[in-house]
């Protein structure tokens, strides 16, 4: 199938089939096993279930080759067999397909492989990119019609996977992800930010499968429908919530009549590929073909015209022609920056982790970064700052530099939309920058230079700028992907260089584009520049400018930008205003009171510390240090400043509990506050866990390690993700308690034995799977049976609270904050 027959079936309604895992437990398939090979042990269960979603009405099919990816083979030894084990699976599919009365596609199934990639785990992007190309590869040739990358919870693995797809084949490629109760993946992703960065990336159909019943799948629905223009929109929910059957086994509280009833509501908000996940049966589909039938797709309201969007991996900023203006951060980059050049030959990244924070607090809605300088490996140096800069903010990126080699690993690598800064008419940058930005998904601003150098005139500056996008348009980019920079030059030498300027963004406007521009040089070799710098700024704002790449924290540029705003009436612009004048009114109060402070304390002997002007003494010094290093998830940092603290004296146990664990806590409030994410709590836990590895053999010296209440933590039988067990595992120690961790896939009778041997206060079980969550049950009934007083805890993907009543655990927590908070009350502590 090509991908224009694909957007030509989903101009109507189109079924899915629905639950494969639960249906073949159902038919007999234990716990533990691969269910790859179990299937083909079994082939005709999976052709009978198949046969009956292909009755129902299913019209894409998924083949059975969810993880048959090298990574969770290996955990079987079947790696080897990959291309034979897809193979196979895509028959049973054919085979159940060839025997429909309506046409049925085939869809080679893939999910998350289990392994986290760096920074978060061990796996390098390109790993896993080559991972998922094989299982491609060998789906393609088995005869898959399309591909489905569903089940996903990383937008950074669901790029990978979806990069490896559009470089193997030409295939349509099909893409839903998981999202939580609070409508973020566990990565931490927004629907309208993995919709903004899927469709930009070129995938055929999005949205949302597994994760909730029906009714709490509407919002996420939504969302991708509304920052979205022409994809389609899939949603595959589980049939209600899980539950325990009389007989103990997993269930779900919904039939098909009220599985149908609710996904009205789906279809209303604009779903229109439809299907069934965790629960759901042929039944189901059934209910669904009746109850909406084979009709064309209503027209809905999508994303209005003109709107741009970029993105992080958890955050997208929308703006359009019409909206205020705003600042792209400047600072991050090292030009003219010693102490920053520094810093990055020693591959520390401190000074960058401030500016980009400094920045985002000061209003920048993107932050460029570029990392061009000598003595260092760009290439190599911009990855790493881009994991950084992602652990301290959710802000956009602008990729800066002048190698297309750089910018080319920088797109491949970062997990969101960028803006790449730039594109010029030079031939490199047309022949090859260019289509990298098409395939990548981003936008690009168009920089109106050619080989030749500085346009001469304006009119060569509008040809340069008519002759790029005539070649974007080529590659299927839009407006809404550009936005041109106006080539600010030195008023100094050139008197007509602001009037030139001016003339291009207002040429931009009426051609519907968004504009950019750098204010710096406008005023080189001028006296007193930010006057020149700011009266240019309103100019250009009043001529349209969308944005400028400058220092936020400059208070007179940032006020007159706001002012203009106000002044030419956009909408809210005044709130800005009125806002922004507060906070600057604020600072000044606290300046003000730090120097009457100093001067009563006759400190005016030396130039007022920054520092000091903003902390009172308790908040300064290597604590506070050290507490910023686990705040900002800083793990190789830590270690020194740990060793640094002890060689100034301070007590290790007074280390621990006034500066450790008070800033572990405050990233566990960040967390539930939903300020912080997966990729941060895990950082700020590894940080904490490095500064605790220097402590424990002073600590022990002061206390009995007998003290710490044991945890015995482990992954259910049946079950191989430990990835939420992990973290769950690392915040414990963190917070005192010994943890005797099982991994994953472990027996009853080894876990039941392990917490009588170590004298547990506390068993943790994890389960991520709606066929393993019984395993739960099973471990607490053989703990009553053992005579075993141990408090136990359960959590994971699939779990709430309703089933941690229902099968009588002591408590349920659904991340790794709550988890630690459960442990204690638990324990008393």
């Amino acid at each position: 199938m090509t991908k224009s027959e694909f957007k030509d079936i989903a101009k109507q309604y189109l079924y899915l089939d629905g639950a494969t895992g639960s249906n073949l437990v159902r038919a007999g398939m234990p716990s533990g096993v691969s269910p790859e090979q179990w299937i083909l042990e079994h082939p005709d269960v999976m052709l009978d279930l198949q046969r009956q979603y292909v009755a129902a009405g299913t019209n894409i099919l998924y083949a059975p080759t969810f993880t048959a990816n090298r990574i969770k083979l290996a955990e079987y030894g079947l790696e080897g067999q990959l291309e034979d084990i897809i193979r196979k699976l895509t028959a049973i599919s054919r085979q159940a397909a060839a025997e429909a009365l309506q046409p049925v596609y085939i869809a080679g199934d893939l999910t998350m492989t289990g392994a986290q990639l760096k920074p978060m785990g061990n796996l390098e992007l390109e790993q896993l990119i080559t991972v998922y190309k094989e299982q491609i590869a060998a789906m393609e040739q088995a005869g898959v019609d399309l591909l489905v990358i569903e089940t996903m919870m990383s937008l950074a693995e669901t790029r990978a996977a979806l990069i490896a797809a559009k470089e193997v084949c030409d295939l349509p490629v099909m893409v839903t992800m998981t999202f939580e109760a609070d409508g973020r993946t566990l990565y931490g992703t927004d629907a309208k930010t993995a919709a903004v960065v899927l469709e930009s990336l070129g995938a055929s159909a999005i949205g949302v499968n597994c994760s909730t019943g029906p009714a709490h799948m509407r919002q996420i629905v939504a969302d991708m429908v509304s920052c979205t223009k022409n994809v389609p929109i899939i949603a595959k929910p589980n049939a209600g919530l899980p539950c325990l059957d009389d007989s103990g086994d997993t269930c779900y509280n919904m039939n098909a009549d009220e599985f149908a009833e609710e996904m009205k509501m789906l279809v209303e908000a604009g779903a229109s590929l439809l299907g069934g996940c965790c629960g759901t049966t042929p039944e189901f589909i059934r209910r669904l073909h009746d109850t909406f039938g084979t009709g064309p797709v209503p027209v809905i309201k999508r994303k209005a015209d003109g709107i741009r969007m970029l993105s992080s991996e958890r955050q997208t900023v929308e703006f359009g022609l019409e909206d205020g203006f705003f600042i792209v951060g400047e600072r991050i980059n090292p030009t003219g920056k010693k102490l920053l050049q520094a810093q990055l030959r020693e591959g520390n990244f401190n000074k960058v982790l401030q500016f980009a924070e400094e920045q985002e607090k000061s209003g920048a809605r993107i932050l460029d970064v570029n990392m061009g300088m000598s003595g260092i490996d760009e290439k190599a140096v911009m990855l790493q700052a881009l994991d950084e800069i992602s652990m301290v903010t959710n802000l956009p990126l602008s990729l800066d530099s002048s190698h297309v080699d750089v910018l080319e690993a920088a797109l491949r690598h970062y997990p969101g939309r960028a803006l790449v800064n730039s594109v010029s008419m030079e031939k490199e940058k047309m022949d090859i920058l260019l289509p990298l930005v098409k395939k990548y998904g981003a936008m690009f601003i168009l920089l109106p230079l050619s080989d030749k150098g500085l346009p001469t005139d304006i009119q060569e500056k509008k040809q340069i700028i008519e002759t790029v996008l005539e070649r974007a348009y080529s590659l299927g980019l839009q407006d809404e992907d550009i936005i041109v920079d106006g080539l600010v030059s030195t008023v100094g030498a050139s008197k007509k260089a602001a009037l030139e300027t001016l003339e291009t963004i207002r040429y931009c406007r009426e051609k519907g584009l968004a504009s950019v521009c750098g204010l710096s040089n406008i005023s080189f070799g001028m006296p007193e520049r930010s006057y020149v710098n700011t009266a240019f700024l309103t100019l250009a704002i009043r001529e349209g400018l969308t944005m400028a790449i400058a220092n936020p924290s400059q208070e007179l540029l940032v006020s007159c930008a706001l002012a203009t705003d106000m002044l030419l009436n956009k909408e809210e612009a005044d709130i800005r205003y009125i806002e922004y004048a507060g906070t600057v009114a604020e600072k000044r109060v606290q300046k003000e009171t730090a120097l009457e402070r100093q001067m009563r304390e006759g400190a005016l002997q030396k130039p007022p510390n920054k520092a000091a002007e903003l902390s009172s003494p308790s908040e300064t010094g290597i604590r506070v240090t050290i507490r910023n290093s686990v705040l900002k998830g800083n793990r190789k940092g830590i270690p020194d400043q740990v060793r640094e603290a002890l060689a100034e004296g301070e007590e290790p146990s007074v280390l621990l509990n006034e500066v450790l664990l008070p800033a572990i806590n405050e990233v566990g409030e960040l967390f539930d506050k939903g300020k912080y994410f997966l990729p941060q709590l895990i950082a700020s836990g590894e940080a904490m866990k490095n500064a605790v590895e220097i402590l424990e053999p002073l600590l022990l010296r002061e206390t009995d390690s007998g003290d710490k209440p044991v945890v015995i933590i482990a992954t259910v039988e049946g079950d191989i993700h430990d990835i939420g067990k992990n973290l769950v595992a690392l915040m414990l120690k963190n917070y005192g308690f010994r943890v005797i961790d099982l991994g994953k896939d472990v027996p009853k009778e080894e876990i039941i034995r392990a917490a009588r041997e170590n004298h547990a206060q506390i068993i943790a079980l994890s389960a991520l799977m709606t066929t393993t969550m019984r395993r739960m049950k099973e471990v607490i009934e053989y703990a009553g049976k053992e005579g075993l007083t141990a408090k136990i805890m359960i959590g994971g993907a699939v779990i709430t609270q309703d089933y941690a009543d229902e099968i009588g655990a002591d408590g349920y927590s659904a991340d790794a904050a709550g988890a630690v908070k459960l442990a204690r009350r638990l324990t008393g502590r």
